[in-house]
């Protein structure tokens, strides 16, 4: 599920790669534009994987892009896999029951 307005856009977490930040159908709020640093969640694409928005750890600048990085080290799927992605937006917030938790910087 994406949804985008001024700048922002929800989008629901699928699979396990950000366990035990994320979980699996985890709804994010994130802000297109917003200033990218070292260990930001962040909404991305890999360009081996067009058209398909990932979310990841923002490591370094790399190559053009940023490494990107799983907290989930078993998962995969990160520039290890992948290389330099292209960062979209940074996450804010994440929804869950109850209060909506702000991320920390890892």
């Amino acid at each position: 599920m994406r949804r985008m307005f001024t700048g922002w856009q929800l989008v629901r977490v699928s699979g396990p790669s950000m366990a035990p930040t994320l979980r699996d159908g985890d709804l994010l709020l994130t802000r297109h534009g917003a200033v990218i640093r070292p260990g930001d969640l962040v909404l991305a694409m890999f360009p081996d994987l067009p058209g398909r928005l990932v979310v990841k750890r923002a490591v370094r600048p790399a190559d053009g892009g940023w490494w990107l990085a799983s907290d989930n080290p078993f998962a995969g799927g990160d520039s290890e896999a992948h290389g330099a992605g292209e960062v979209r937006a940074r996450v804010v917030l994440r929804l869950r029951p109850g209060l909506p938790t702000r991320l920390a910087r890892g």
